[in-house]
């Protein structure tokens, strides 16, 4: 049953083009990496990937209390994984475009936290976060790509963090494992929240509204000129006959 749950786990990150890396490698991801295509991206070990999530999940319910556990997410195609994660693990959540300077290290500022674990989805646009958790002795759990720096990061997820398909997948995973830890889902039984949930959503802006309109109207004026345009041959045809 458990082969079977992996098996399906792994066919989920794959899905996800979980395992897709970048062009770029840090040398500190180099273990992470199964092989190199010849387009030169870097894939990942899907294995790795998955041994993580398993780990990232045992430290986050092993936290007593859910609200000291904080997700950071300054990427705006990864905020509303990281909220639904924690919406569903009862943690916090800072998904804010700009990280406010002092949240873990100035008592003073207004967003001043305490957490006991901090979950970023990207190193590199949350570094502030980062370096704030280590003046702090915050461990840190982080979705590292194959550029990603690893400085401060102490449970490294191997995974394409910039894709919402793969970021969200990560978030959902991780917090399945949490809530079957915590005894709340069974191993037995699917988690019946759709990862589909967890995905951005692009909504149209006012000008992609008024250009499908405008595409809408002429398709329509097209229409009637030619329905028109053939009612006029059929006269036509009528009156030769």
């Amino acid at each position: 049953m458990a082969t079977q749950r992996k098996q399906d786990d792994i066919k989920r990150l794959l899905a996800s083009n979980c395992h897709q890396a970048t062009i770029n490698l840090n040398n500190q991801m180099k273990r992470y990496i199964s092989h190199k295509g010849v387009n030169g991206i870097h894939y990942i070990n899907i294995e790795e990937t998955w041994q993580k999530i398993k780990l990232a999940a045992r430290v986050i319910a092993a936290v007593q209390h859910p609200e000291d556990v904080m997700v950071v997410c300054s990427r705006i195609y990864g905020q509303r994984a990281a909220i639904k994660f924690a919406g569903y693990t009862h943690c916090k959540s800072t998904s804010s475009s700009r990280w406010t300077p002092g949240t873990l290290t100035n008592y003073q500022t207004l967003k001043y936290e305490e957490p006991r674990v901090l979950i970023v989805t990207d190193p590199r646009s949350d570094f502030q976060a980062i370096k704030e958790a280590s003046y702090v002795n915050i461990p840190v759990i982080a979705l590292c790509d194959s550029d990603s720096p690893l400085a401060y990061v102490d449970v490294v997820i191997p995974c394409n963090n910039r894709s919402t398909e793969s970021i969200s997948m990560i978030y959902w995973m991780i917090a399945r494992e949490v809530k079957i830890l915590r005894g709340e889902l069974s191993k037995d039984e699917e988690w019946e929240v759709m990862v589909d949930l967890f995905y951005h959503k692009t909504l149209p802006t006012a000008e992609q509204k008024e250009a499908e309109e405008e595409e809408g109207a002429e398709g329509a004026e097209e229409k009637v000129a030619e329905v028109k345009e053939g009612e006029a041959e059929q006269n036509t045809d009528n009156k030769n006959w």
